[in-house]
């Protein structure tokens, strides 16, 4: 039975403070702290004053604030919300506060990212200073600290879906479909993936759910790996690894459509930038929007290409490229590939666990001179998935091999426009470009004629192709490419002749120490410095304080949330089976695989999954067409926003 009741932790005074009509814009004044002075969200005030409503904001504007609005002061959180669901985790709620980011919630309260979303379906529109994310009561009351309640001026209850089962069917009993029913709901009431119903349920994936069907829900305990190994790599005896359920989402991929339902909270713009497709393309296929966005209504959202479909019955016929080097003698790469593999292997094992039947072969790719002896190990009428080789000219190879097949083909780190013309390529690696072109909106967002350093690096490639965006961004840019952060310098005034801050950006993954240090010493000076890098630098955590000062804002992928429930399941599960923990190339190995395997439906078309969007060990992955017909590219990394 779900229970729901609230704890009063502490006093709570309301005090009506009328807003100012007018605020007119000095230096250092950004959205965000001329919302809070006034006590209204960004939000608010950006639709009482629509000319700014990209955020950029000048000196001498005058703003409008909402007279009329009574705005509640809170001194102090009052109110923890409980609630036990069906499938027996108890929940309780947050109020995001400054500083606090994805990344810092998932560490603080020792939760992976992947749960973290589970728990709150909408979290990057979510993610503003006030809002509410939901986590673990246990994690809150364990790791909160003063944060251990909802702020509230009273208790609100959110309304909780009713069930007619409200007991889960003990295991291998069966259940039948109730009319509020998903695929979301089931599996997360029945703690099962939903790759493990569609196993349990063969034709539930065609013909969907529907109510008073009655469909099996007990778990599935096969374990069916055959794994083929080159004759003179090391053996190595496979464990079995732990169960992960494929991350849950209101997204449903039919035969020929990918269809969302629309979930309280979802606006028209907000889904149409989820799914990358047009306001038009979208009422297109779904004429009913003419008639407004309503909660529980299942829209189309694009039409599918032809999907692949393997070959060989229920078993998937995977095939891993890894450059060992053996029948060379060239050991170069070995290391690499070794530990690319002890990864690879605990993501078979975890997802053979899981009900996917596999036959996975491993070949060595050799060198670049003597790859294509390697294609002759592969035959292409009878394998599905190809994860490897690493090299561009060699991934070009193999997908010359298999244009007849269109084989999937996982290129882990390979990353060139030259690729993206292979529609069957899967690119794993977010390249530079991506990581720049967020960088230019970030700056875009907060530029207010200031002037702009770029920390380049030797080749200068990332801090010109930032320069280029940004003069195309904004109006007369003033930007100046450096060699160290020691060459960033304070503007002056030229009316006032005072020290004026400035835009700080590091496009160079080696000097984090130093422009962390350059940017903490600028922002003692003056007050409105801002400071954006492309990538992550371990002092970034060290000064939190210090940088948010500048409202650092920095990219990351490649960082595992060592705190994460998932993650430390990996963590031990490597340490146990190979006595150490996972190296770079191991991760790589590790998140590469298990995604394309949590991807592959019970008939191979891994191209129908492509737009869940999945964080593994620690890469993001966030997949879009490169064109029409062209290769899918990941384009998933983490923004940290460090906010003063």
């Amino acid at each position: 039975m779900i229970k729901r009741f609230f704890i009063l932790s502490s006093l709570c005074m309301v005090l009506g403070v009328s807003a100012q009509k007018s605020h007119t814009v000095v230096q250092g004044d950004n959205p965000y702290n001329i919302a809070k002075k006034y006590g209204i969200t960004v939000d608010e005030l950006l639709k009482l004053n629509p000319k700014h409503k990209d955020g950029k904001l000048a000196i001498g504007d005058v703003l409008t604030i909402n007279s009329e609005k009574k705005t509640p002061v809170v001194t102090k959180a009052v109110v923890a919300e409980k609630v036990t669901h069906a499938a027996g985790t108890t929940v309780g709620k947050i109020v995001l506060q400054p500083k606090q980011t994805i990344y810092g919630i998932t560490k603080q309260y020792r939760i992976s990212e992947t749960d973290l979303r589970k728990l709150n379906p909408e979290l990057d529109s979510h993610m503003k200073i006030g809002d509410e994310i939901t986590l673990p009561l246990a994690s809150i009351k364990k790791y909160g600290g003063d944060q251990q309640a909802v702020v509230a001026t009273k208790p609100v209850e959110t309304p909780v879906e009713k069930s007619e089962t409200t007991t889960p069917a003990a295991e291998g009993e069966a259940y039948v479909i109730q009319a509020k029913d998903n695929y979301y709901r089931i599996t997360k009431q029945f703690g099962i993936s939903q790759q493990d119903l569609f196993v349990l349920n063969p034709g539930l994936e065609e013909k969907g759910l529907k109510p008073g069907d009655t469909i099996k829900i007990k778990k599935s305990n096969t374990n069916t790996a055959t794994v083929t190994e080159p004759v003179a790599n090391p053996k190595e005896k496979m464990d079995s690894g732990n169960e992960k359920s494929s991350t849950a989402s209101n997204v449903v991929v039919g035969d020929d459509y990918v269809t969302y339902t629309v979930q309280q909270g979802d606006t028209v713009f907000s889904i149409v930038n989820k799914f990358g497709v047009s306001i038009d393309e979208l009422i297109a296929l779904n004429p009913d929007l003419s008639h407004g966005l309503k909660t529980g209504m299942v829209l189309k959202i694009k039409k599918l290409d032809a999907a692949y479909v393997k070959k060989n019955g229920e078993v998937l016929s995977v095939v891993l490229m890894l450059p060992f080097g053996y029948s060379t003698n060239e050991t170069q790469y070995r290391g690499m590939a070794l530990d690319f593999l002890t990864g690879a292997k605990l993501a078979i094992e975890r997802n053979a666990k899981g009900g996917l039947k596999l036959d996975v072969k491993i070949v060595d790719s050799g060198n670049e001179a003597s790859f294509k002896n390697s294609l002759t190990q592969i035959n292409p009428d009878n394998t599905d998935l190809i994860i490897g080789p690493f090299f561009k000219s060699n991934v070009i190879d193999v997908l010359d091999f298999t244009k007849n097949q269109k084989i999937p083909v996982v290129a882990p780190f390979a990353n060139t426009p030259e690729l993206y013309n292979y529609s069957n390529l899967i690119i794993v690696e977010t390249n530079n470009q991506t990581y720049a072109d967020k960088i230019v909106e970030e700056v875009k967002a907060v530029y207010s004629d200031q002037k702009i350093y770029v920390v380049a690096d030797a080749k200068k490639e990332n801090a010109n192709y930032i320069k280029s965006g940004l003069e195309k961004a904004v109006k007369n840019p003033n930007i100046v490419i450096v060699n160290s952060p020691a060459d960033i310098q304070l503007d002056q005034n030229m009316m006032t002749g005072q020290s004026a801050p400035v835009i700080a950006i590091l496009a160079n993954d080696d000097m984090g120490d130093a422009f962390a240090n350059k940017i903490t010493a600028l922002s003692k000076e003056v007050q409105g410095v801002k400071a954006f890098s492309m990538f992550y630098a371990p002092v970034f955590e060290k000064k939190v304080d210090e940088l948010s000062q500048a409202s650092l804002v920095y990219l990351m992928d490649r960082k595992i949330n060592t705190e994460g429930n998932f993650e430390k399941e990996i963590l031990a599960a490597y340490k146990s089976k190979y006595c150490k923990t996972p190296p770079k190339y191991a991760v790589v190995g590790f998140d590469v695989v298990n995604d394309m395997l949590t991807r592959e439906n019970k008939k191979g078309e891994i191209f129908k999954q492509m737009n869940k969007v999945q964080t593994q060990l620690a890469t993001k992955f966030e997949f879009v067409k490169s064109k029409a017909n062209g290769a899918y590219v990941n384009t998933g990394y983490r923004v940290i926003r460090l906010v003063p």
